[in-house]
């Protein structure tokens, strides 16, 4: 049962768990966090591949939908134990779909399955009972709650972000692209439901969707907006850097490093108020400074763990 624990014993036991489940090794964990809530069967084909959003090629509010997308996959929207873990909304729900292997020590029952109502994740919900159900696929297999009328679908992923989750609640901004996105995801925009290669390229696009969007925010004067975008764009830094521990790869690291301070401080900078002048310079100058750190990391692709290769190899040897 999912009875409700002090949070010190809890976790204790997620800790443990997690390792547990994994099959890790102290001594030589694999360091994408995504690796520890994923059935071993399904671990390599859904670290190397996603669904394709099914999100419209135009929108008649593009930024809103932005702004949404990058969120999504912001594990620190949902803060406490999913920020901590790493778990974002993405996590569950892969391109928008569902996640077949998703399976993550006292939230999930078979693969596939969470407990929205667990103590392991939320103060608010937690009911003390171990229920988890099916991971909704939020663009094929469910009724349309992205119809629901007025702010209904607003409220509904404020409650999952503070009550189901422990997090902050966002920004209107954020909040309105959240519901954007989901209302945007429709089976006429990619009928295919097979996933497709993902590897640094994809991760690259993430990235600069996520800093173009903090441009965006702070040319129209929302500091709020713009810090949660550039959080956004160094969990997918973050991403990057855990693919890339590998022997070898220590100087497009560093590089890596340098970039999520440069965007640390800007974060900074918009939280101690003042003009906006400077930080939008800095952010337009992250964009030629990118290349200064992708290019390298582009040309060791095939050393990194999203080489498939070297990816079965280091699950393999983790397994042993």
């Amino acid at each position: 049962m999912d009875r409700g624990r002090p949070l010190a014993a809890l976790l204790r036991v997620f800790a443990l768990t997690v390792m547990a489940c994994a099959g890790a090794r102290a001594s030589a964990p694999l360091p994408i966090r995504e690796a520890n809530w994923l059935v071993a069967s399904q671990r390599l084909h859904l670290l190397t591949t996603r669904p394709e959003e099914c999100l419209p090629e135009d929108s008649p509010d593009i930024v809103s939908l932005v702004y949404g997308t990058v969120a999504f996959r912001d594990p620190m929207l949902l803060g406490g134990q999913a920020a901590r873990a790493g778990l974002s909304c993405m996590s569950c729900h892969r391109g928008g779909r569902g996640n077949p292997g998703f399976h993550f020590p006292r939230l999930s029952g078979a693969p596939g399955t969470a407990d929205v109502t667990s103590s392991l994740m939320s103060s608010h919900r937690g009911d003390g009972i171990a229920n988890p159900k099916p991971i909704p696929d939020l663009t094929f297999d469910i009724p349309k709650i992205s119809r629901v009328d007025g702010r209904g679908l607003e409220a509904f992923i404020r409650g999952l972000i503070v009550e189901e989750f422990d997090g902050v609640p966002p920004s209107p901004a954020i909040l309105k692209g959240l519901a954007s996105y989901v209302r945007a995801l429709d089976p006429a925009h990619c009928p295919s439901r097979h996933d497709q290669p993902y590897g640094l390229a994809n991760a690259l696009a993430d990235y600069f969707l996520a800093l173009g969007a903090a441009e965006t925010a702070l040319v129209d004067h929302d500091p709020e907006t713009a810090i949660a975008m550039l959080r956004g764009a160094r969990s997918i830094l973050g991403e990057i850097d855990a693919r890339f521990q590998a022997k070898g790869l220590e100087g497009p690291r560093a590089t890596l490093d340098e970039a999520g301070i440069a965007l640390a401080q800007i974060q900074q900078q918009l939280r101690d108020g003042g003009d906006l002048t400077g930080p939008v310079d800095a952010v337009h100058r992250r964009w030629t400074a990118t290349r200064r750190w992708a290019d390298p990391l582009i040309l060791h692709e095939r050393q990194s763990l999203y080489n498939p290769e070297k990816l079965k190899a280091a699950l393999a040897d983790r397994a042993s």
